[in-house]
């Protein structure tokens, strides 16, 4: 079973006329901050006959004793800063209550036992627990919070042997994508002497006998520059256990193409490995094969070039059931016979329909398939012949999770999570298609005060964009309500409704929660993810302009009360609006963005997002990418809104350069009186695995800057309502 499955898709994977960043006048009144003196040199560089300035290159040296003590600056500043915001205590012990709760992820079953996390409510890392049946006392399995006194070691991913008595675990140190990976005896909970390292981006895939598992892995980095050197040649190994990691088998590699990426799955009834390669982030894939019954067996291509999205489901003995969106942009499910593959012999099970198909297994020998319907789950279940069998009630607006399991099991569970509504695990009795809560966390609120409505707008050029608004039940129109606009827009990746205690916290201080769902997104399949990208990935950034002109002409909230949030590629796209529109902001929060668009792929696994973003060294996209990149669109005299770019030091997904460049220059430019401040968060990455107290932190600076600059509330009686 596996909670994670990593793989390089899943990362962050004739030209537009942008809208003009034109300098927008500053109002007369307020007092400048006074930042640190950032130097600068003459540093450009030549893109296809264009010369571009970059006098923040030395910050991109993240080891240079400049850098750090620009950071040791800039970090004093920002505590200063928010140390004086008066609401900013009673958030944060707010924050520390609404996250008291006990919250589960959704059980697995591998070898007739049960595994599953549970957070008991602020402990950092959450501990992954098995039992062997469901009235059983749960034991505990592994407790990451033993593994580093602060939290800082977050468990990245499980997989468990088929015979139940091996556990493989990758862990995470302060963020960074690099894992390490150790094998437990389940019964004993007890590790191994099995230590695999330099791992990135892979899935864990057990043999059937349980003697070994196939993983991924780059050559050994160097220690020194490991959270910055571009990460290329992925290799597919083979661990046997019980022998050191130099002795694993390279199982498959491509030489000749340093920008693939490989991830391995062993069937479940151990015939055979099923190798998908990626080429960056670009959701169309090839598929191979190793029959591992014959020793000697050879790698063979299944789908041999990167012509769509092939997600491997399941077999029934030479026949492989994929979910692909060849031929079908919403996706469809469709059966291939290894001994007859030639495209003209695939069977279509289920076709592709009005919604986007995201998620597919085979449980109870039928076919579960969940599907977005406007950015809300729908799941359906058909027989393998494609036949609908019936469609699985869901308790409302929502996303679900899980719904993985054997073709022989009878039972499976999933998650259900809404804007207001805290993840529930649901089993799922396959048989007769009955849900039964199998746990339900009790959250310090009452959902009954709160609602979540879906909202259509029109986009710049006329495209219809949904988003969900969150808010108390009776909001006043009368533009005075502080609201926090949420958005990504890229990758494919689909945000769909989630429960949040820090975006509760918000709520309750009186605050609206939107979240737009743009292009870019994989909401409504491969043909909306293509239309944020490249040379049309302007239309992202009309989408998320456009919500907040919504907002604005429907009184929801004005300008001055109106803060734009994103991070990764959504703190690009907090970074083009506000260079691009900075007077509908009144605030802005840009996380761990990607904000050099021409230098991007310059850096760890940047070059695969070349798939969304097109790259500088073209010069068509070079043109597209120059007129919206944040750093690069900056303009002197500019009165930008209130700012705080957040990033980690350990971030090897986004490294930190983008956010330290785009604050220097930002403060440089700022023509007004509203700060422009960096929050660099220590033993810390891009995100996942965060601790517990870390997010608590981050969470009640976000909404302590926000309620300073925004003007909401006056002290504590903004915060928590009448808890």
């Amino acid at each position: 079973m596996t909670l994670r499955h990593a793989t390089l898709v899943t990362l962050l994977a004739a030209a537009f006329v942008a809208t003009p960043a034109l300098a927008h006048t500053c109002p007369a009144n307020g007092t400048p901050l006074d930042y640190p003196v950032t130097k600068t040199s003459g540093q450009t560089d030549n893109y296809h006959g264009t010369t571009v300035a970059d006098p923040y290159r030395w910050l991109e040296d993240a080891n240079s004793a400049d850098t750090k003590q620009w950071v040791t600056a800039q970090n004093k500043l920002t505590q200063a800063y928010l140390a004086e915001i008066p609401q900013r205590a009673a958030i944060r012990a707010r924050l520390t209550k609404l996250w008291n709760y006990e919250r589960f992820s959704v059980p697995g079953k591998e070898g007739g036992q049960y595994f599953y996390t549970r957070n008991d409510g602020l402990q950092n890392q959450s501990v992954l627990f098995t039992q062997k049946s469901l009235g059983d006392t749960p034991r505990v399995l592994l407790d990451p919070n033993t593994l580093a006194a602060d939290g800082t070691v977050a468990l990245a991913g499980i997989e468990v042997s088929p015979d139940g008595k091996l556990l493989a675990y990758s862990t995470a140190a302060s963020g960074s994508d690099w894992n390490e990976i150790r094998v437990r005896d389940i019964a004993t909970g007890k590790d191994l002497e099995d230590h695999i390292k330099f791992v990135k981006f892979s899935s864990t895939a057990w043999t059937k006998d349980g003697k070994g598992f196939f993983y991924s892995r780059y050559d050994e980095p160097k220690e020194a520059t490991k959270l910055a050197d571009v990460n290329y040649f992925q290799k597919l190994y083979f661990h046997r256990i019980g022998t050191p990691q130099s002795l694993d088998t390279l199982v498959y590699d491509r030489p000749d193409q340093k920008e693939w990426g490989f991830g391995g799955q062993t069937t479940d009834d151990g015939r055979y490995l099923v190798i998908t390669t990626t080429k960056g982030t670009a959701p169309k894939y090839r598929v191979s094969y190793k029959d591992l019954s014959k020793p000697d067996a050879k790698v063979v291509d299944l789908i041999d070039n990167f012509d769509a999205g092939y997600t491997f489901i399941d077999n029934i003995g030479s026949v492989f059931y994929f979910s692909t969106d060849r031929n079908a942009p919403k996706k469809r499910i469709v059966a291939i016979d290894v001994t007859k593959p030639a495209p003209s012999n695939w069977k279509e099970i289920v076709g592709e329909n009005a919604d986007t198909l995201v998620g597919a297994d085979i449980i109870n020998n039928q076919l579960v398939l969940e599907y977005l319907k406007d950015a809300r789950s729908v799941v359906r279940v058909h027989a393998l012949d494609g036949k609908p069998v019936r469609e699985i009630a869901l308790p409302g607006i929502g996303s679900v999770g899980g719904l993985a399991g054997k073709r022989g099991d009878t039972e499976t569970f999933y998650s259900f999570t809404g804007y207001t509504t805290p993840t529930t695990i649901y089993r799922l009795d396959m048989k007769t298609g009955k849900s039964t809560v199998f746990r339900q966390p009790k959250v310090d609120f009452t959902p009954a005060d709160y609602e979540t409505r879906q909202q259509f707008y029109t986009s710049r050029d006329g495209t219809k964009v949904p988003m969900f608004i969150v808010s108390k039940k009776g909001l006043k129109l009368d533009g005075s309500n502080p609201t926090y606009l949420y958005g990504y827009g890229g990758f494919n990746v689909a945000l769909t409704p989630s429960f949040s205690p820090a975006n509760l916290a918000w709520m309750e201080m009186g605050g609206v929660y939107v979240v737009a769902n743009l292009r870019g997104g994989g909401e409504y399949g491969e043909a909306w993810h293509q239309a944020g990208t490249k040379l049309q990935k302007q239309n992202v950034f009309d989408d998320f302009i456009g919500a907040a002109e919504w907002l604005i002409a429907n009184k929801v909230t004005s300008p001055e009360k109106l803060a734009i949030g994103g991070g990764s590629n959504g703190g690009l796209l907090v970074g083009a609006a506000m260079t691009q529109r900075p007077e509908l902001f009144g605030a802005a929060i840009p996380a761990v963005g990607v904000m050099d668009m021409l230098r991007f792929h310059k850096f760890t696994i940047g070059w695969a997002w070349t798939s969304d973003y097109g790259s500088s060294e073209n010069p068509e996209e070079f043109k597209a990418l120059v007129k919206y990149s944040p750093l690069h669109n900056l303009k002197k005299g500019s009165c930008y809104p209130a700012t705080m770019v957040t990033t980690a030091d350990h971030d090897d997904r986004v490294v930190p350069a983008h956010s330290f460049k785009y604050a220097a220059a930002a403060q440089a430019a700022q023509g007004g009186a509203a700060p422009i401040l960096i929050r660099i968060d220590t033993k810390a990455g891009h995100g996942a695995g965060k601790p517990t107290t870390k997010l608590i932190e981050e969470v009640a600076d976000r909404w302590g800057f926000l309620a300073r600059e925004l003007r909401v509330g006056d002290g504590e009686k903004a915060v928590g309502g009448n808890h």
